[in-house]
């Protein structure tokens, strides 16, 4: 097991990136190759520990945050990011992990190993807490306008994500929307609806915002557009919850010691919806394994991605969606026909 690690990638890179693929190395013996600038990534390397099963491939090139994806992927083919998933396809890693230009993960991921058998749209998988255990959310950002079948494609890769990796035995299936009734939403959504009611997915119908969260639904398919939003709103809301928590229990004494004897608690709460939990989004629809991570992630995060992605291989989640993906191509193929006539 093998996890390529693009080293440059992100606001914190190239220290908190090589700590936290330093820590999954020690902690669950996963082999990790740190790609990019090798003198930066020597000189954090030494402010660590040493264990086994940390190598280094040097390259010089890196795709800034406000690049082009396509354009910088293609141009630069010394970055980081291109060179990290050039690791696969030479058979020399099996999964990646970046921290960097999402935008450029997906134009890495579908330049260099393409789309699975059946995808027409990768998507972007987010993993969200609920009492039950983590929710899929798909698609997260990689593709704000969608056909009915892109969606379906969503659920099926999500699907096979979720018992393969989260172990969840028969995923419940819904379709975000603004209303649990079938009549409910866009034209693309209840499309979708009569989609997934067709398919071999346990689709339990529509789910709300509010539903999110829950455990209502263990996959939860929308668009790229409104997942992003629905993202950064939790991200955003957690963050500003906190503050206005402890902002109140400052006022008063009673709220004062109350904050010293619950600081615990309500740091185990916040974790709950710290993304640094799941560490990082896997990229689905791709021939591989990739795994997004939040711009500024801290060691932790970085980490949990790399379990992550080398629990994605261990799983053979591929041939599970590959498997899923075939077994819905008429499906999809009659609805196209019905749309064009």
């Amino acid at each position: 097991m093998i996890v390529a690690v693009d080293a440059m990638g992100g606001d914190l890179a190239p220290d908190a990136i090589v700590r936290g693929a330093v820590e999954a190395a020690r902690e669950r013996g996963i082999e990790v190759v740190l790609v990019g600038r090798e003198p930066a990534i020597r000189k954090s390397l030494r402010s660590q520990r040493a264990v086994s099963g940390v190598f280094v491939h040097h390259c010089e090139d890196v795709v800034e945050m406000g690049e082009s994806p396509m354009k910088a992927v293609r141009g630069k083919k010394g970055a980081s990011i291109r060179v990290a998933f050039e690791l696969i396809k030479a058979g020399k890693a099996q999964a990646v992990v970046s921290a960097g230009n999402s935008g450029a993960t997906l134009a890495a991921g579908l330049l260099i190993l393409g789309r699975l058998e059946g995808v027409d749209r990768p998507g972007i998988a987010t993993l969200l807490p609920s009492p039950s255990g983590p929710v899929v959310l798909i698609d997260a950002g990689a593709n704000v306008d969608c056909r009915p079948s892109h969606l379906l494609q969503f659920g099926l890769m999500a699907h096979a994500f979720s018992s393969a990796c989260l172990g969840v035995r028969r995923p419940r299936t819904a379709l975000l929307n603004i209303g649990e009734e079938v009549s409910k939403g866009n034209e693309q959504v209840r499309a979708a609806w009569e989609l997934f009611t067709r398919s071999p997915l346990h689709f339990i119908g529509n789910v709300e915002g509010r539903d999110i969260l829950s455990g209502a639904a263990d996959v939860i398919v929308c668009d790229g557009f409104v997942g992003n939003v629905v993202l950064k709103l939790i991200e955003g809301l957690s963050d500003q919850m906190e503050a206005l928590m402890r902002a109140e229990l400052r006022r008063s004494t009673a709220g004062r010691l109350l904050l010293l004897a619950g600081g615990r608690a309500l740091a185990r709460a916040r974790r709950v919806l710290d993304y640094a939990e799941y560490g990082g989004a896997p990229l689905l629809g791709i021939q591989g394994v990739g795994m997004i991570c939040h711009g500024g992630s801290p060691p932790r995060a970085i980490k949990n991605a790399v379990i992550l992605a080398a629990r994605y291989v261990e799983n053979r989640v591929l041939d599970k969606m590959a498997r899923q993906l075939i077994s819905v191509q008429t499906i999809n193929n009659d609805h196209e026909k019905q749309v064009v006539s």
